[in-house]
């Protein structure tokens, strides 16, 4: 089954920690292609989420938003 990775960026509030956490993780699953690593690729699943996540974190802070659209 394939399911879409949730936008973050809205204008309403910032994402959490958590929804980072787990767009990285469907994100590393997608191109790894594993649903659960096995042990012996655990660590360089866990570190691909951890580093993922921490670009996206750094992506989000430096967007800048746009104003709010203009009336008709």
């Amino acid at each position: 089954m394939c399911r879409n990775i949730k936008q973050l960026r809205t204008a309403d509030r910032p994402a959490t920690e958590e929804e980072i956490g787990q767009a990285a993780r469907q994100y590393v699953r997608k191109v790894s292609g594993y649903r659960q690593p096995s042990r012996a690729n655990e660590a360089a699943f866990e570190a691909a989420v951890a580093d993922i996540a921490a670009a996206t974190e750094r992506l989000l802070a430096s967007l800048t938003s746009r104003g709010a659209p203009s009336a008709p």
